[in-house]
């Protein structure tokens, strides 16, 4: 095999591709890493950087426990994943949550992937469908796929893709927060015990605010983008606010597991956290509130909030249309398109949905592309695994008509046997017994693997 057919060329710079990319080096092959930006821009991103978090600076729950997240999380880790690397050494503090300082992820990302001998990373578009003369390709494009790429690819399937709206959250400048009403703390004193900063608002000041977002201009949508339904995890916050009185103070605004220190008697009736988003700890964004309020709205309904009266906004929230291709009809179960199998998909385009869910595909993408080019079988991990749960589910196990972005969740799992231990469990110790049999299988897996494995197991 000659060095240009041993060569795997990946197809977006974000926290799929840059896994991919990473994981097909680290097994001995060479790669292209093709990144449009900054030659072409999207809605969304605000850097050139790879693996930049367009969204939330949080990989939600670290607890491999109890929390399916979590349990992804310890998997990659195992798995010698680059995206786990990079968020442990630049975490943030978030209570029992992952976090990270966005600048100082993408740029830890990027500098591995530039310091790597067989990776070469190309700032260009591919516009279309990758050539044939490349052997192996990963696209890993996300959800903002450029439309020439897009356009390709449902020319080539016969399939419309499949879409969604998502939404990103404003952030804060600490310094314009008074502290004299907000106070820190985390839910149940989780993590450090004073993770998030925590404004509260009693029952008429929630009413006021709802009332506020009802009322607010919107962003408008085009024609074509009417019909797209957002992402039930993901909702902007207004449209949470239509869905009944205490849909918010339910949900983001829950004002569970806190207690004010100026009234420690009274619990609030809703609260409003914000999540350290940077290392220096300057800047703030405010949970669960994606948002498709138009700039000038956002700044004079979020100032309701008591403790923002005078918040400085360093980001606004925005709305964007997310792209995903129909994977379980598309793609087989080692990735790889069916109608072209030399090209192979991973991450938010494949309909994963949520950082590490993406770049837990891409990893899978990366090996099996890496197996395939050294002639090697990679066998998938078994799906009583978090990895191999989320794989099953977008290459067959979810139903094609019906198939929406999904988060990685226990419901993804094989039950346990009535005859194992913990047969018989219910919630936390069902999830326990759950993570426990999935580690002890991933362990298994990397054992009869015959890809390097870069963290032990």
């Amino acid at each position: 095999m000659n060095q240009r057919s041993n060569i795997v060329h990946v197809v977006g710079g974000g926290l799929a591709g840059s896994e991919a990319a990473w994981q097909i080096a680290h097994s001995g092959v060479a790669v292209v890493l093709h990144e449009m930006r900054p030659q072409r821009r999207t809605e969304a991103h605000v850097t050139d950087g790879l693996a930049e978090l367009v969204c939330s600076n949080s990989f939600r729950s670290d607890d491999p426990e109890f929390n399916a997240v979590g349990l992804l999380h310890e998997e990659m880790r195992r798995c010698g994943s680059l995206i786990m690397q990079c968020a442990d050494a630049h975490r943030v503090p978030a209570g029992s949550a992952l976090a990270v300082d966005r600048a100082a992820f993408s740029h830890g990302v990027q500098a591995a992937l530039e310091a790597h001998p067989r990776i070469a990373i190309q700032r260009e578009e591919v516009a279309g469908l990758p050539p044939e003369s490349w052997p192996s390709t990963v696209i890993a494009t996300g959800p903002l796929t450029s439309p020439a790429l897009a356009e390709s690819i449902r020319s080539l399937t016969g399939e419309d893709s499949l879409a969604f709206f998502d939404a990103i959250a404003p952030i804060v400048d600490r310094h314009s927060i008074d502290f004299d009403i907000a106070w820190f703390q985390s839910r149940y004193d989780k993590g450090d015990g004073a993770d998030y900063i925590n404004c509260p608002l009693s029952d008429v000041q929630y009413d006021a605010f709802r009332e506020a977002l009802l009322a607010a201009e919107k962003t408008e949508f085009k024609a074509w983008e009417k019909d797209t339904p957002y992402f039930e995890g993901c909702l902007p916050i207004e449209v949470m606010a239509e869905r009944g009185r205490k849909t918010l103070a339910y949900g983001p605004m829950k004002p569970v597991g806190l207690t004010d220190p100026r009234h420690p008697d009274k619990r609030p009736f809703a609260v409003v956290q914000l999540r350290q988003d940077n290392a220096l700890g300057t800047l703030f964004n405010m949970v669960g509130f994606q948002t498709k309020l138009t700039y000038g709205e956002q700044a004079r309904i979020f100032r309701m909030i008591p403790g923002l009266a005078n918040a400085e906004f360093h980001r606004l929230g925005g709305v964007h249309r997310n792209t995903f291709i129909n994977s379980p009809k598309l793609l087989d179960a080692a990735l790889r398109l069916k109608a072209r199998p030399a090209l192979r998909f991973a991450g938010q385009i494949t309909g994963c949905e949520g950082y590490v869910e993406s770049a837990a595909i891409g990893l899978l993408a990366g090996r099996f592309a890496a197996a395939e080019r050294l002639g090697r079988q990679m066998v998938a991990p078994p799906p009583t695994t978090a990895m191999g749960a989320l794989l099953g589910h977008i290459t067959g196990g979810a139903a094609a008509e019906t198939f929406q972005p999904m988060n990685v969740n226990y419901g993804l799992f094989p039950p346990l046997d009535a005859g194992d231990a913990g047969g018989h469990a219910r919630g936390r110790e069902r999830k326990a017994h759950l993570s426990r049999r999935a580690l002890a299988d991933m362990n298994g897996w990397l054992r009869r693997c015959d890809l390097p494995v870069t963290a032990a197991a």
